[in-house]
């Protein structure tokens, strides 16, 4: 029993880890289905988190009460929308290198948001904790039914959110003529032109999705597992979500599966604690051990997923 009921929790950490990963690769399945390469993930995801903890905290002070993370999420929501729009701008109407966009939106994301965490709290590097945030629920009880209630009724909100939109996410883009449009400005641009589909206007609808979701994922951190914000937050997990977006072949469920994949290596990075003979190894090289393995994974994929045709590619109407 003591074994099946570590395997439920290491079930249900692994869903706690793959939540953010899941928005976040989702955000980048929008942005490079539409042709935009999106590396500023990471960037995203920090704006997203610094905006979820201020404005839940501001919620809290305004006695929000129990709607505080809920006014986070849509804060989050927001920012990561304007900060995509500075990649969408320099690599859709300026044509600049979309590689070195999303690496500007990183850096921008790490300093900018820091400086004003200093600037709100007297000089301190992170938020105050904050109260108000996402605690797993318990379905009437049935959160306590053995193995079972532990992987599917013990999770925060948005991991169910997020699997949900996972599903949304994979009609919105087969099912349905908007996704069409979307995914033919991804493959090909020129011809998606001549049937007078709006390239750059789809593109900058892809970025912005992509702002949303990332933002999200980053959200989705602040308000559950660290409760504050600070400039490791989100320590490398838009990178990783990136991983996930690439083995998942721009789908979906792919990518959910991916996702799911890479929480599991960190939740495993956190057991592996646990056992005696983890003692006498570095906590650094436990900590690595996800990313390691991601890694791995993702250089075992190379060859097998097939990128969207156009991706990376600037489109000019005049050169069609």
């Amino acid at each position: 029993m003591d074994w099946i009921t570590t395997i439920g929790q290491l079930i249900n950490t692994t869903l706690v880890f793959s939540t953010a990963l899941i928005f976040a690769s989702m955000g980048g399945i929008f942005s490079e289905r539409s042709g935009v390469v999106n590396i500023g993930l990471e960037g995203l995801m920090v704006f997203g988190a610094f905006a979820a903890a201020i404005g839940t905290y501001y919620a809290e002070g305004a006695g929000m009460g129990a709607a505080s993370p809920y006014i986070g999420l849509l804060a989050a929501i927001v920012l990561g929308i304007i900060a995509s729009l500075i990649h969408a701008v320099a690599s859709i109407t300026f044509k600049a290198d979309q590689t070195i966009s999303g690496i500007v939106i990183n850096f921008l994301a790490a300093g900018s948001t820091l400086y004003l965490v200093r600037l709100l709290f007297d000089g301190q590097g992170e938020t105050p904790l904050l109260q108000e945030v996402f605690r797993k629920t318990n379905f009437f009880g049935l959160a306590d039914i053995p193995f079972i209630g532990n992987v599917l009724f013990h999770h925060y909100p948005t991991t169910y959110l997020a699997v949900i939109l996972v599903f949304v996410s994979y009609y919105v883009l087969f099912k349905t003529s908007f996704g069409m449009r979307l995914r033919a400005v991804g493959e090909h641009p020129s011809a998606a032109d001549t049937m007078g589909i709006k390239v750059s206007r789809m593109r900058y609808i892809g970025v912005m999705m992509s702002g949303a979701f990332a933002a999200l994922g980053g959200a989705t951190i602040a308000l559950t597992t660290t409760s504050m914000f600070a400039h490791n937050t989100i320590s490398g997990q838009g990178f990783i979500a990136i991983a996930a977006m690439i083995f998942g072949k721009w789908n979906p469920i792919g990518a959910l599966g991916a996702a799911v994949l890479f929480g599991l290596f960190q939740a495993m990075g956190s057991y592996f604690q646990l056992f005696d003979w983890a003692q006498s190894v570095p906590q650094e090289f436990i900590y690595m051990l996800p990313y390691v393995l991601t890694i791995v994974v993702l250089v075992a994929a190379v060859g097998r997923s097939s990128a969207p045709s156009a991706l990376g590619e600037p489109y000019d109407p005049g050169k069609r």
